[in-house]
């Protein structure tokens, strides 16, 4: 196989060799167990750099999602329950998974029903980034859940975000205007009169009085 992978038949090993030689480059053994064996021509050392660097990029990639813990109490107020799972939101929207905690003390312990409310409560309010990957269940003094992200339901959750944004925008658009009245046509009637005199005259008198 040639270096820019076009097959280039089945050639004597001098040959090959010396047909790398003179593009400068190596050639290499790919399938030794082809009958006969496949070999590639190309630069070896760029080969082994890049493979090297695909696999530094896939470590980085598989180490970047880490599980994150968030702790609730059974008794939770309102205020702490929002903050804590914006929080979880956060994590989740970040590519990670998230394990929540309920910690039970003393008589709690006797009202596990109370943990596995909060728990359900927590994973409605995420549904549309994440899914119940273990579900609730005891550990110890503790009731735990773990959730992950759901790429389909966030990308369910966005597009309908935009649907939303762009009725809104559309029902938010000025209205046209209407077309304004044509002008009358038809002139009035002049009935203004002529003013009357008003100079010295009483306005308690009509206009048939004599004057003194």
């Amino acid at each position: 196989m040639g270096a820019d992978g076009a097959q280039i038949g089945i050639r004597p090993l001098p040959e090959a060799l010396n047909l790398a030689r003179e593009l400068d480059l190596d050639l290499v053994e790919v399938a030794d167990k082809a009958n006969p064996p496949v070999c590639r021509i190309m630069d070896y050392g760029k080969y082994k750099y890049e493979a090297a660097q695909k696999a530094k990029e896939s470590r980085r990639k598989s180490t970047n999602v880490v599980i994150k813990e968030m702790k609730y109490r059974p008794k939770i107020g309102a205020g702490d329950f929002t903050t804590k799972t914006k929080k979880v939101e956060k994590f989740l929207g970040e590519g990670h998974k998230v394990k929540v905690t309920i910690m039970f003390r003393g008589r709690e312990m006797a009202h596990p029903e109370l943990g596995k409310k909060i728990l359900d409560h927590v994973a409605e309010e995420v549904a549309h980034l994440a899914r119940v990957e273990v579900y609730p269940k005891l550990d110890g003094r503790n009731m735990i859940m773990v959730l992950a992200p759901d790429k389909k339901a966030q990308a369910a959750h966005a597009a309908a975000q935009k649907e939303a944004e762009a009725e809104a925008a559309s029902a938010g658009s000025p209205t046209p205007e209407a077309p304004a009245a044509a002008p009358a046509t038809a002139e009035a009637p002049d009935t203004a009169e002529a003013p009357a005199e008003t100079a010295g005259t009483d306005p308690d008198v009509g206009p048939d009085a004599a004057a003194s």
